[in-house]
């Protein structure tokens, strides 16, 4: 096909060959003008590199891959008549086909941390069962048994803090390799453990894997799926963790009444591992990561242009022209060298707490901080505990129980990432924070007074789960990726990260000693106190980010 597209009257010259936000003015073309693709990309290429460093939009506009017939839809123009309209948005025809692998098997890495949770939940009744253990060392303190739960949350903080130091050395791919193989090994020592001590040792294995694959999965997508679906496709990542838990409750209602059961659950992780890293070590490399090795010197620029243009044609699964394939390349450069100008070499660290980035770090740091400690770890891991206690006195019960509450957190998610961009970041959170915080105090109020109602705990947990899928589960880490200035996006989500499962693990860990220690109405009535602060956090700090371009982001909500 021609390397022209035949633009009707009514298109800018602003429209973006790749989805994105949208820069400069609109200037107004000829009907049936032709422009060539390849100009227009080499056009765009300098603002391009204004944007999200981890983009590679000129690399992944899939108009390139086998030119297919640019499909433009038009907005109005302002009611002023002056021609300034909302611009228009491009969009390139692509294949599925091509896509589904490079996002699949990353994706999985998400999986596994997601079993990891699902598992825990019926494994923790399994180990300390004298029935059902199988081992000696079965009466586990409480301070164990929050070791066994948090064990790879821990492993998965040491991971992310190891990810930002090695990720750009080791690359996209060979760090998700990493990580299956970390996931792997994980699984197996666990699985095989003789006593607690190696029990633990392979929880921290399987949580290492889990802060490199967290860290890697998304970085990955991003930079090898087409323009277009990119954000669908970081988003279906939340789903995948959620198929992962549903998946661990499923096995744990299989292996709950078998002796040894949780050897099997925490073992089953194994060969989905081993899927995931013969899948990754089968894909490519990052084509912008080979391109940003070589701005950086650590590679050679011509060699890695010829393994950028290879990973480029595998990925795209069609054929293209060398010199279609080349002009990308030569953009993303371009991208690349803007992006990081004027930039230290190693960074300065202490930068995320200075001006617009301390403020886009109280957001950020601030909901995945309030994500955890209003009590979302304990739920998840130990869901089944609780449902025993609510009367579902068997094992097999509460684990089957489990079961639906996954189904139920996967069926929100899919419902939050449908309506985020319709309803607004602000909207979803301030109604789902608010239906945490009812829901632990219905669990408190259970526990007190209602502990005749089993159905009452079975419904605050479902209202839980619930309001936490369309609020603090997806939106939290979609604001991280937006609120960062470019300048210091990368530092500012590694220390999101470690927010993330350091507060994870703390309050994992502590759940057991809190219920000992306060009983579960008061520790659940101690959380929703943190809700209702939490709901004051957003009301308050938290800005709509709906419709706007990482740039307006930066210039009118963290530079006000």
């Amino acid at each position: 096909m021609a390397t022209h597209g035949l633009l009707p009257c009514t298109v800018t010259a602003s429209t973006a060959i790749a989805a994105g936000p949208y820069y400069g003015s609109h200037r107004q073309l000829p009907c049936g003008r032709r422009l060539r693709l390849p100009a227009l990309r080499r056009r765009a290429s300098v603002m391009d590199g204004l944007r999200l460093s981890g983009d590679a939009e000129p690399l992944l506009r899939p108009a390139a891959a086998g030119h297919p017939r640019l499909r433009v839809r038009t907005h109005a123009q302002g009611e002023d008549g002056g021609g300034r309209g909302a611009a228009a948005e491009g969009e390139a025809a692509f294949s599925w086909a091509p896509v589904i692998l490079p996002f699949l098997f990353p994706a999985l890495g998400g999986l596994l941390f997601g079993y990891d949770i699902g598992a825990t939940s019926g494994a923790t009744i399994s180990v300390q069962s004298a029935d059902l253990s199988g081992t000696t060392w079965f009466n586990l303190s409480s301070v164990q048994l929050g070791l066994v739960a948090s064990g790879s949350l821990y492993g998965a903080l040491g991971g992310s803090i190891l990810a930002y130091r090695v990720a750009d050395f080791l690359g996209r791919r060979i760090e998700l390799v990493t990580a299956a193989v970390l996931y792997i090994l994980g699984a197996l020592v666990t699985g095989f453990a003789p006593n607690f001590v190696v029990l633990i040792i392979g929880r921290i294995l399987y949580g290492i894997g889990i802060g490199l694959a967290m860290h890697g999965a998304p970085l990955y997508i991003a930079e090898t799926s087409p323009s277009q679906i990119r954000g669908t496709l970081i988003s279906l990542k939340e789903l995948f963790i959620v198929l992962g838990i549903l998946v661990g409750y499923l096995i744990g209602s299989l292996e709950i009444d078998n002796v040894g059961g949780w050897r099997y659950m925490f073992g089953f992780g194994a060969p989905l591992a081993a899927i995931m890293a013969i899948g990754m070590w089968t894909l490519p490399p990052s084509p912008r990561w080979l391109l940003l090795r070589a701005v950086q010197g650590k590679g050679s620029m011509e060699d890695n242009k010829k393994k950028a243009i290879q990973a480029l044609r595998t990925l795209r699964g069609r054929s293209a022209s060398e010199k279609v394939l080349a002009d990308d390349v030569e953009d993303t450069i371009v991208s690349i060298k803007a992006a990081y100008s004027g930039q230290e070499a190693e960074g300065n660290i202490w930068e995320v707490f200075e001006g617009a980035s301390l403020k886009a770090f109280t957001i950020g740091g601030g909901l995945v901080l309030f994500q955890q400690i209003t009590g979302q770890p304990s739920v998840l891991y130990y869901a089944a505990s609780i449902l025993q206690t609510a009367g579902f006195s068997a094992a097999s019960d509460a684990a089957r129980v489990s079961i639906l509450i996954g189904l139920f957190k996967f069926l929100m998610t899919g419902v939050a990432v449908l309506k985020v961009d319709d309803v607004g970041r602000r909207p979803l959170l301030i109604g789902g924070v608010g239906g945490i915080a009812m829901s632990l105090f219905l669990l408190a109020a259970y526990y007190k007074i209602l502990n005749n109602f089993p159905f009452v705990a079975v419904g605050a947990l479902l209202l839980y789960v619930g309001s936490y899928q369309v609020s603090f589960g997806p939106i939290s880490w979609l604001m991280v990726s937006e609120i960062f200035p470019l300048r210091t996006r990368g530092r500012g989500i590694s220390l999101a990260v470690l927010t993330n499962f350091g507060s994870n693990a703390l309050v994992t860990f502590a759940f057991s000693p809190l219920q000992e220690l306060l009983g579960p109405d008061n520790m659940f009535f101690m959380f929703g106190v943190i809700a209702l602060l939490s709901l004051v956090f957003v009301i308050l700090n938290v800005p709509e980010t709906k419709g706007l371009s990482l740039e307006e982001i930066e210039s009118k909500i963290l530079k006000k």
